[in-house]
């Protein structure tokens, strides 16, 4: 029988290998932990994976450890899905990323994204534009 492999999110960044293997020990002794860092700071990256050999024993740990507090965070405990189960690496549903996503060239406005005057932006040489009015600060 393969081992079970268990997807711990919302560790606790401070949380070590030893601190996960005294909590999931509870329901019985994990074969592997694996606690992913970031490869640029070299951080931990705020899940882990535990491996049980034995599936009774890791459906035990998800019920028991799933939404428990571990270091003040409630823990998010399922089975792992094998990385061609997830999808496609890439932007996630529901946001680009995070990151810059460059318009294609001669969408709105053409090349260099300049799509036309700002609303109340445009000023006309034959008209003086009146400045917003003055607040004063109090001062100390």
């Amino acid at each position: 029988m393969p081992p079970v492999r268990l997807f711990v999110g919302n560790l606790p960044y401070q949380a070590t290998e030893d601190d996960l293997r005294t909590h999931f020990s509870a329901v019985g002794e994990p074969t592997q932990i694996v606690r992913p860092l970031d490869r640029e700071t070299g951080r931990a990256r705020g899940f882990a994976f535990v491996e049980y050999a034995d599936r009774a024993v890791a459906e035990e740990a998800i019920r028991r450890f799933d939404g428990q507090l571990l270091m003040g965070r409630p823990l998010a405990v399922s089975e792992a899905r094998a990385r061609e189960d997830r999808g496609p690496s890439g932007p996630r549903p529901g946001g680009t990323g995070g990151g810059y996503t460059p318009r294609p060239p001669g969408g709105p406005g053409g090349p260099g994204g300049f799509s036309g005057p700002r609303p109340g932006g445009v000023i006309s040489t034959t008209s003086k534009r009146t400045p917003p009015p003055q607040t004063s600060s109090p001062t100390s």
